[in-house]
């Protein structure tokens, strides 16, 4: 078959999408984790895979995308995410967004259940899908939020990053691409970082990227 048949092309497009497919549908068949409220939240509502920004946050949320079935959607910290998005100059339908764990870890309160951040164990068996994920979707910016993102990235390759309010907003390079952690949208994170702070440093992530172009 010639290099110039655009039946090649094609195939060669297709190929992501296909290796995607299969990864939702591993996804979706994993149980392993107990205390897990098994949302399995990965399909083709978290973007494109020919992005310039992926982003990375912690878990899908009980009255979030546990239950929409979308990264960031439903809840205060997919309301606030929006309008950061908004700030940097970005469209939600042209960034990829995932979790460094697909499913809602909750606390053992029965009815009063609330969001618990992910534990080790749940990061370390989740930790898989994300490096697939990462090998699938080659945007050159990885924006991770908040502290289980970076625990997350940091189990597929090493960083230095210890606190991200620290460093919030910097780029940095990681796993030949650039790092950029930032605080989570949480509402209950604006005391490490004020509202304005997130605004500016969205705005430097948003500069970023415009200037960079899907692998």
């Amino acid at each position: 078959m010639s290099t110039n048949d655009p039946r090649a092309a094609l195939t060669e497009a297709a190929r992501p999408r296909a290796s995607f497919a299969l990864l939702i549908d591993d996804v979706a068949a994993c149980h392993a984790c107990a205390e897990m409220a098994y949302a399995h939240v990965l399909g083709a509502t978290n973007g494109p895979l020919e992005t310039r920004l992926l982003i990375v946050g912690e878990a899908p949320g009980r009255l979030g995308a546990a239950r929409t079935g979308v990264p960031f959607r439903g809840d205060r910290s997919g309301e606030r995410l929006d309008t950061l998005l908004a700030a940097a100059a970005l469209d939600r339908s042209e960034v990829f967004i995932t979790n460094a764990v697909l499913c809602n870890p909750l606390t053992e309160a029965g009815d009063g259940a609330r969001n618990r951040r992910p534990r080790a164990s749940e990061l370390a068996r989740c930790s898989p899908y994300l490096e697939r994920t990462l090998a699938l979707v080659r945007a050159p910016v990885i924006a991770a939020l908040g502290g289980a993102a970076l625990d997350a990235l940091a189990r597929i390759e090493a960083h230095e990053i210890a606190r991200v309010s620290e460093v919030a907003g910097e780029p940095r390079c990681w796993a030949g691409r650039t790092l950029v952690p930032l605080v989570h949208p949480s509402p209950r994170t604006q005391g490490r970082r004020s509202w304005a702070q997130q605004l500016e440093d969205w705005k430097r992530l948003g500069e970023l990227v415009t200037g960079q172009t899907p692998r």
